[in-house]
């Protein structure tokens, strides 16, 4: 057997490899909590990679709308402001939006829970009214009722005691809260101003990291994994920008919907819509269901209508908007979306249903190519 440098080199690597395994497996706890302590390392770094990916998009629109056209295209001074200014545009536009909807929806959150508690307080005594008559020849059930007592004010004492009595396990978790606070505001930031470095020096980390790449793979990996990164990067993107636009006109179709038919909470109702509904296929179900339960609160007939109206809706909006607005931008058929939301909810609840859509439609639409040129090369066509 010829050991050469290159073989030498092989066998080395090799055997790094089986020992690096066999410890792994050996001392796994170790192993984990040594993966666990690098991962809280990069958090905000990982934080602050998705923030600048979601931030790109509004950021790329603008400065491509403002600074990509016209006689701005090839002004020098032009050039040097279109990215701090885009920058600064996209952030007054999302945290405007942020303090927007905190503004309706707070408020109107506010006095909605009010009228919600008045109006329990209200129809309870009618519920056990409408109860006694149901069960009127049921002498112990409607004994039991009669029985049942609602004293608000004995109800807000025994809450207030219940703090005061735990006030000493209170005091000692406060300061263990008081630390995970402080320590997710610490990483937020931490996030937002790495974010903020990539969105404004993004050209020149790109340039960065394929001169790495270059560097130390081949350079056909390289190529690989910058196509693979482009076709991902236009997935997310597209489906971000629509899912966002649909979920807008969902929410303005609720709220002048809900308005023509003086239905209560119209508001309220448009913007929950409108938020849940980022969550593909089972998002806009949540605004009904927490819509539909605030209107009962207040007209039980005007309910069933607004869930009428939501079926109607979710039909006109399933069959005509989405796939005109969302379309087929990632690529991904029905069967397979459903399935990606199904994982992505399981694994990582609301934040890996929005990502593991356009993520299985890069592996879908990696593996289909795939798939084609292996048919191509054995010229076998199937219909």
């Amino acid at each position: 057997m010829d050991l050469n440098k290159e073989t030498i080199r092989k066998i080395r690597g090799l055997i790094v490899f089986a020992v690096v395994v066999v410890m792994i497996v050996w001392k796994y706890e170790v192993f984990f909590e040594l993966l666990g302590y690098g991962l809280n390392i990069i958090l905000p770094f990982l934080i602050g990679g998705g923030i600048a990916f979601v931030l790109n998009v509004p950021m790329h629109f603008i400065e491509e709308k403002l600074f990509g056209q016209g006689k701005l295209k090839n002004n020098k001074t032009a050039k040097k402001a279109a990215r701090p200014v885009s920058f600064i545009l996209t952030l007054i536009f999302v945290f405007g939006i942020i303090f927007l909807v905190m503004f309706i929806v707070i408020p109107e959150l506010t006095s909605t829970l009010a009228n919600v508690g008045l109006t329990i307080q209200k129809e309870i005594p009618k519920l056990l009214g409408y109860a006694e008559e149901l069960f009127k020849n049921n002498k112990e059930i409607v004994e039991w009722i009669e029985n049942i007592e609602f004293n608000w004010n004995k109800i807000f004492e025994g809450i207030v005691g219940f703090f005061t009595s735990g006030a000493g396990n209170v005091m000692d978790s406060t300061f263990a809260v008081a630390r995970s606070i402080v320590s997710g505001v610490t990483t937020f930031v931490i996030g937002f101003v790495f974010a903020c470095y990539i969105l404004l020096q993004k050209e020149k980390l790109h340039v960065q990291v394929k001169k790495i790449g270059y560097a130390f793979l081949p350079k056909d990996w390289v190529e690989i994994m910058i196509a693979i990164s482009s076709m991902a990067y236009k997935t997310f993107s597209h489906f971000l920008t629509g899912q966002c636009v649909e979920a807008v006109i969902l929410g303005t179709m609720f709220f002048i919907s809900m308005s023509i038919f003086k239905m209560p909470y119209a508001l309220l109702v448009g913007v929950l819509i409108a938020f849940t509904a980022l969550i593909p296929i089972f998002g806009a179900f949540i605004g009904c269901v927490v819509g539909a339960v605030l209107i009962f609160m207040v007209n039980p007939m005007q309910a069933l209508i607004f869930i009428i109206m939501f079926l109607v809706l979710q039909q006109v909006e399933g069959n005509l908007i989405y796939p005109h607005v969302v379309g087929n931008s990632v690529g991904l058929p029905s069967i397979w979306v459903l399935v990606a939301v199904s994982i992505g909810g399981s694994l990582m609840g609301i934040v890996g249903m929005l990502i593991f859509i356009p993520m299985v439609s890069v592996v879908y639409s990696l593996f289909r190519g795939i798939v084609n040129r292996r048919l191509e090369r054995r010229n076998i066509k199937v219909e």
